[in-house]
């Protein structure tokens, strides 16, 4: 499938189209039009703000006019965005670099029925992992499956990194309001302070270990695995009888000659920084929360898709979010963009987000092969507020500027007794920040003392959600994801593979080579390519 985008233009519509929207930043950057007064024009609000039951996006603060909106719609229409957003859901090849589909929305029931996928039932195999998860879920929490103590399991721990892990702990952090079954920690850092601080908060005897890899031989996972099954073993714990392996099928996790209590499989079809509606997520979820509520969240996510893949473009959320990103980032050139979440239980929903943008957008290259015509993406950071403006609001006021995502919850997950602080609740006292903060940055402040000027004209979006509960958790994950894969398709990148993690691991092989040459022969010298790897290796080993 061809990924021509704003960075790959191969004809001239394209080419026009980036030249027009290169004008319209240059008029919008002209003094007349500072966010003061694009506020005040009339219709502004509901003209730049979007909504579905249950979600709602308030872009009247960035610097867009209807001109720059309507070109970047052009871009859409150009790149066959949405198109390929329904063939992506229809199960048709949107990796061409890997030659696979991209079904992470199937995982929630979005799309045809059956979805055939090399001659697969795609769907009818993700309901019968479920199906499963479902079964075991219920097994264990009945205690019809237990320790090897015959204890009932009272805690999970995630063995997994990146994407097998962060929308996991994102999802699970958004619902810890919920009716809590298990305890969920997780295991992804090799540093082997984190297996010491997992090791601190649980009980040996009682505590079940999900290893997620796609191929099993992920190599941080692998040595924690490594670890883990070395200390159960020093325990007196034998690890099979406390393991569960979600990996793909033949894969040396899911071998009958290495039994485990369980295993469930994961796709190629689903990246992992797109897998937390599939087993990566479901399983973890439905033992520390039950399968209803997992199934809830799917609920959430489909909703999302839905919208995504029925509604025009002027009224599609995760579409505008895209565009107003690619604005951001190539034609008013800022160099980042934060998600603040004005919720504690959001906390890790930058970290997930900085995973799912920056390894699917941070490209240099075209789906074919060729340059960009500059590397596609940006930095994604982002902490809860109102943490967040006594961390690095100094910056985004009055140092270089930045859009931000403001996510406002309207009703908090806590519904016991509240006190009053000047007059207004804890969550009043957090949503008067949130707006202020996006006021500020708008508008700013003049003063005749120049540290305390704020020139204002400082773009954000307001993104609100009803509640903390399973579904408007969903619809926020599935919005994300969503933009992300339409903005690499308006790009021309391939938002689904992520060859930019390999180099880094191959060296690190060629380091280890040498760690281990020491291990088995102290006097062995290193004889790394770069004599600053062996300086290190040394001072390591120096006793």
């Amino acid at each position: 499938m061809s990924q021509a985008g704003l960075l790959y233009p191969d004809d001239s519509s394209i080419k026009n189209l980036h030249e027009k929207l290169t004008k319209a930043a240059q008029d919008l950057n002209m003094p007349d039009r500072h966010l003061r007064r694009l506020l005040n024009s009339p219709g502004r609000f509901p003209d730049f703000s979007l909504g579905i039951d249950g979600f709602f996006m308030d872009f009247s603060r960035q610097r867009l006019d209807e001109n720059a909106l309507s070109l970047l719609r052009e871009s859409q229409t150009l790149s066959n965005a949405l198109k390929k957003f329904s063939e992506m859901t229809q199960g048709k090849v949107v990796n061409p670099t890997e030659n696979r589909a991209a079904l992470h929305t199937a995982a929630r029931g979005t799309g045809p029925s059956p979805l055939l996928f090399k001659d697969m039932d795609v769907k009818a195999q993700m309901q019968q992992v479920n199906e499963q998860i479902e079964q075991f879920c219920l097994s264990v929490h009945e205690g019809k499956i237990s320790s090897a103590s015959g204890k009932p399991f009272t805690q999970a721990v995630v063995i997994g990194i990146g994407g097998s892990y962060l929308g996991c702990e994102f999802v699970y952090q958004a619902l810890a309001g919920a009716d809590r079954k298990m305890d969920l920690l997780f295991l992804p850092n090799v540093d082997i302070d984190n297996f010491a601080r997992v090791i601190e908060c649980i009980d040996k005897e009682t505590t079940l270990w999900i290893v997620i890899s796609k191929s099993y031989t992920t190599t941080e996972t692998m040595a924690n695995l490594n670890q883990v099954s070395t200390w159960l073993k020093d325990q007196g714990v034998s690890p099979k009888d406390h393991m569960v392996t979600i990996t793909a099928k033949g894969s040396p996790g899911d071998n009958p000659d290495t039994p485990v209590l369980a295993s469930f499989h994961m796709f190629d079809f689903i990246g992992g920084r797109y897998s937390v509606s599939s087993a990566v997520g479901g399983l973890p979820l439905s033992l520390a929360l039950g399968y209803d509520v997992f199934k809830r969240f799917l609920d959430g996510c489909r909703i999302m898709d839905t919208h995504v893949l029925e509604s025009p473009q002027e009224k599609n959320i995760a579409l505008t979010a895209a565009l107003i990103s690619i604005w951001n980032i190539l034609y008013m050139g800022y160099p980042a963009q934060a998600i603040i979440p004005y919720a504690s239980r959001l906390s890790r929903l930058s970290p997930h987000v900085q995973q799912l943008y920056m390894e699917s957008l941070g490209k240099s290259v075209s789906p074919e092969g060729k340059l960009l015509s500059r590397p596609a993406g940006t930095i994604i950071f982002g902490e809860p507020g109102t943490n967040a403006q006594h961390s690095f609001f100094q910056l985004a006021h009055q140092g270089n500027a930045f859009p931000i995502d403001f996510i406002g919850v309207k009703s908090p997950g806590y519904a016991g007794i509240q006190a009053m602080s000047k007059g207004v609740t804890n969550h009043q006292e957090l949503w008067a920040n949130l707006l202020a903060q996006a006021g500020a940055l708008a508008l700013g402040r003049n003063s005749d003392d120049p540290a305390r000027n704020f020139d204002g004209n400082r773009p954000s979006t307001i993104i609100t959600i009803d509640n903390l509960e399973p579904e408007s958790v969903g619809m926020l994950l599935s919005f994300y994801e969503a933009r992300t894969v339409l903005e690499g398709f308006i790009l021309g990148v391939n938002p689904f593979d992520q060859f930019g993690v390999e180099l880094g691991k191959v060296m690190a092989g060629d380091i280890r080579k040498e760690m281990a040459a020491r291990n088995q022969n102290p006097s062995y010298t290193f004889a790394c390519e770069s004599k600053t790897d062996n300086f290190y290796l040394d001072l390591l080993f120096r006793k």
